[in-house]
């Protein structure tokens, strides 16, 4: 099992803006004193932007582009409703808020199989809706798939019961706990684990201080230092710049790369960054307008693509 691909899903926005519906939890997000279609204008240069500096690496995206069917102003970020496993698996996930809900389209598992990938079987947890539960895929989970543990920071879009679903459908060893960060002198739980983790082949990031729980944090580190991954610490400051929001993929010739926005990789110190540096590359990209609206970054943008090839007769 691989915890890195090559090819990534990426979904070119018509609409995006800020989505009243996430704001509810997604403390992230701001307004932009900007016409909506500025917005989009420079969301869609953003996202063009980034997919050129992806490929210049040699990673493999897929770009398929949102439509104007619906009103869905976060499509920019498929990885909350999909996610592609290497035994042919896809699984497709309950959204918190309705018009995401509207993101997921049969079309795209039509042109990830036009791109050669087999999908052998598809598990729907989206009937958690109707009893308004939800888990966010890869943004409310963070997958060692090599080490088969998925970790799991519970929020209004991160369900424990549900989670811990998953993990036996796909027999992950869950571990769970609650990040929080300080909104308004208060405690209020982060909308998705993977803006204050990442974890990659041989280290991972994360923002232990976001960690309130003692035995949680305690619990994690155990975890993640069983598996012998170097712990890169980050503040909750640095939370709020997306340097948690990344993810390792693979360029050309099999070459790792931590990928991440300009934002977060101008927020690392210098420590952090040779320490990342002792792993892999880094590839970042300018999403300003994708980051301060969609209350997202770079790693919500990539939905990683580990199915296996089709074989051609």
């Amino acid at each position: 099992m691989q915890q890195t691909t090559n090819t990534i899903l990426m979904v070119r926005p018509v609409s995006f803006r800020m989505n009243e519906q996430t704001a509810v939890n997604n403390y992230y997000q701001e307004e932009i004193d900007l016409k909506n279609s500025e917005i989009n204008n420079k969301a869609q240069k953003e996202f063009d932007e980034y997919v050129d500096v992806l490929r210049s690496f040699g990673v493999n995206v897929v770009v398929v582009s949102d439509n104007e069917e619906f009103d869905t102003p976060d499509s920019i970020f498929p990885n909350n409703w999909i996610s592609f496993h290497a035994d042919g698996t896809v699984a497709i996930y309950p959204m918190f808020a309705e018009n995401r809900r509207l993101e997921r389209r049969e079309d795209i598992l039509e042109e990830i199989e036009n791109q050669g990938f087999l999908i052998d079987n598809i598990v729907d947890y989206t009937s958690a809706e109707e009893d308004n539960i939800f888990l966010e895929g890869t943004g409310s989970m963070i997958l060692d798939r090599e080490n088969k543990k998925a970790y799991c920071a519970l929020s209004p879009r991160a369900d424990e019961e549900l989670f811990i679903e998953f993990c036996e459908d796909f027999e992950y060893t869950p571990v769970i706990f609650t990040a929080n960060q300080t909104v308004n002198n208060t405690r209020e739980a982060i909308y998705h684990t993977n803006v204050m983790m990442c974890v990659a082949e041989t280290f991972a990031v994360v923002c232990l201080s976001s960690i309130d729980d003692k035995k949680e944090r305690k619990n994690l580190l155990k975890h993640l230092k069983e598996d012998k991954k170097q712990i890169i610490d980050i503040t909750e400051e640095q939370v709020t710049h997306f340097a948690g929001n990344m993810l390792q993929v693979k360029g050309k010739n099999n070459e790792r790369f931590l990928v991440m926005s300009q934002a977060a990789n101008d927020c690392l110190t210098d420590s952090q960054r040779a320490k990342i540096k002792n792993h892999c590359n880094i590839i970042s990209s300018s999403l300003h307008t994708i980051e301060t609206c969609g209350g997202g970054s770079a790693r919500c943008m990539m939905a990683e693509v580990f199915l296996p090839k089709a074989i051609k007769n």
